[in-house]
């Protein structure tokens, strides 16, 4: 007899019944006791797939992998998987006749790859690796200055990677000289860090998976969370039956998300930030702005310059621009600052020049009509959603977003996530249970990989990577921390000094002291004005610059 999952379910429900008969189970238990399990191995990890981080239990007898389920203990997915998490068994080498195991060679000009050994594939690597570096390694460019760098390689990779993996790599790569490292997230959130980091310190989504479950409101747009990030979903269903909550949907499309939502709203593609624009001058022209949240954890009440000038108040455009260049000249964009260089404030918010009038005459031209005449959106469902969102502008409410590479993969995908970044602080749903702005990756560990540096311009904990004028370790922490006479500013990067120094201590151990800088020439240095993102890592592929990736 062959057991199978059905017939295993109908022996064990018919169980009873049978035991009540007097019919002998033993030897039916026996049988069950050679499932493919027993006496396997049982090992913890993470699915692969989106950024949900889902638990799995990996079950290996004799170095083979001979089953995987969802982990009932993970937080996050409490057992259960996605179709993909729960495929998972499928892409293992030993069970998938596809899956290349061994690694191929192909020698230059051969049209045929061939099976080599792993001994012959690493050291192979590691030779061309080495010659490559130590022939076109730059210890000292044009200027003098020391840069121990070797812009002949390149590295990409990799956001399926643990973090520890993460920190193994890119110290290997810095070690190596290398300043062209880069990763996915260039090419998915990067619009989001800019937007967030401005925003709240920190290019990071704000709040946990879990906490869609203390959320009375939940923004889907830019995404489609039932699809893409199934697991996450379940909290949001769980919000819906157990508090309540209202789940809105503005997407063009009527997704899986949108069959479970309070309120589908239609828009164009494209029209993010005019939908986005009207809600925030809705908050504001029905005073359902959290007041208090706003004058002291905003920086709303600061004065900004009067010479500051707002595109409607020039030809489009905000103060300062210089068209033949196509930049900006900040000199105008700055606060107003007492005698002591503290930053004047205006708590009554009614300051022409304070940032909350400046923000309100920006967006003054967002109305309901101009709105829905840029978006499609209907003017009932697009006045309701506003209404349900700003809703949550009180102590006792709260509410989120999810979204993902519907706002970012447009050339305004910074814009999209400050706009929002903008309403949640107008509404104080920041460092709330179930608040914040939640970016939904789509790798498993995009932003550990991030954390990590594993990006050309940042170090782990985000530090950024010295450039060549940045010619020692004190030059280097003047230039990167932030000072400030704000009494009130927690100015968190005024720890820089201790966290380069901690770094480049774990790079380089005993060897990195005081008297030598920490080792800190050792650190490879782009030029100032260097670019070695991932279009600049293309580019100099096509010139030849770029020998080995």
């Amino acid at each position: 007899m062959e057991l199978t999952r059905r017939s295993f379910l109908k022996i064990s429900t018919g169980a009873i019944l049978l035991s009540s008969l007097g019919i002998d189970l033993e030897p039916a238990k026996a049988y069950a006791a050679t499932l493919r399990i027993k006496g396997a191995k049982e090992t913890t990890t993470i699915c692969p797939y989106c950024s949900c981080g889902c638990g799995i239990i990996v079950y290996t007898k004799e170095g083979k992998v001979v089953n995987t389920e969802g982990d009932p203990d993970h937080p996050i997915n409490e057992g259960a998987l996605c179709p993909k998490g729960a495929s998972l068994y499928q892409i293992v080498g030993t069970n998938n006749p596809y899956r290349v195991t061994e690694p191929l060679y192909r020698a230059p000009g051969a049209t045929e790859w061939k099976k080599v050994s792993w001994d012959w594939a690493l050291n192979r690597i590691a030779r061309l690796t080495k010659d490559t570096r130590d022939k076109y390694f730059i210890s000292k460019n044009a200027k003098g200055q020391t840069v121990n760098r070797v812009e002949a390689i390149a590295h990409i990779g990799s956001a399926a990677m643990n973090v520890g993996e993460c920190f193994l790599v890119q110290k290997l790569m810095r070690a190596l000289g290398l300043v062209y490292i880069e990763h996915q997230a260039r090419l998915c959130h990067s619009p989001s860090v800019p937007a967030l980091a401005e925003t709240y310190g920190r290019g990071v989504m704000t709040n946990h998976w879990i906490d869609f479950k203390n959320s009375d409101v939940i923004l889907n747009m830019g995404g489609n969370t039932a699809e893409n990030h199934p697991m996450s979903m379940k909290w949001i269903m769980k919000a819906k039956k157990e508090r309540g909550a209202k789940l809105i949907v503005v997407d063009p499309r009527f997704t899986r998300t949108a069959a479970k939502a309070d309120l589908y709203v239609p828009i164009r593609t494209g029209t993010d930030i005019a939908f986005l624009g009207g809600l925030i001058k809705y908050i504001i022209d029905n005073n359902l702005y959290f007041k208090d949240y706003v004058i002291n954890y905003t920086d709303a009440s600061f004065l900004v310059d009067p010479n500051f000038k707002l595109p409607d108040e020039l030809d489009g455009v905000f103060s300062g621009y210089d068209e033949k260049a196509r930049k900006y000249d900040r000199a105008t964009w700055k606060y107003q600052v007492d005698e002591k260089g503290v930053i004047k404030k205006d708590p009554t918010l009614q300051d022409p020049y304070c940032v909350f009038q400046l923000l309100k005459r920006n967006f003054a031209r967002y109305t309901l009509d101009m709105v829905c005449q840029i978006t499609g959106s209907p003017k009932d469902k697009l006045e309701e959603a506003y209404k349900l969102i700003a809703s949550t502008g009180k102590p006792d409410k709260v509410g989120t977003i999810s979204y993902a590479m519907g706002w970012t993969q447009h050339s305004v995908g910074t814009q999209n996530v400050r706009a929002f970044a903008i309403v949640q602080l107008l509404l104080g749903n920041i460092g709330m249970a179930g608040g914040g702005v939640n970016a939904q990756r789509g790798e498993s560990n995009v932003q550990g990989s991030t954390d990590c540096g594993l990006l050309y311009h940042i170090l782990p904990g985000y530090n950024p990577t010295p450039v060549a004028s940045d010619v020692d370790l004190s030059t280097y922490i003047k230039k990167y921390t932030p000072e400030t006479k704000e009494p009130k500013s927690v100015n968190w990067w005024k720890h820089r000094p201790k966290y380069i120094v901690s770094y480049l201590k774990e790079l380089y151990g005993d060897k990195a002291t005081k008297e030598n800088d920490f080792c800190y020439s050792y650190l490879p240095k782009r030029e100032d004005d260097q670019d070695c993102s991932w279009l600049m890592i293309w580019d100099q592929m096509y010139k030849g610059k770029i020998k080995g990736f």
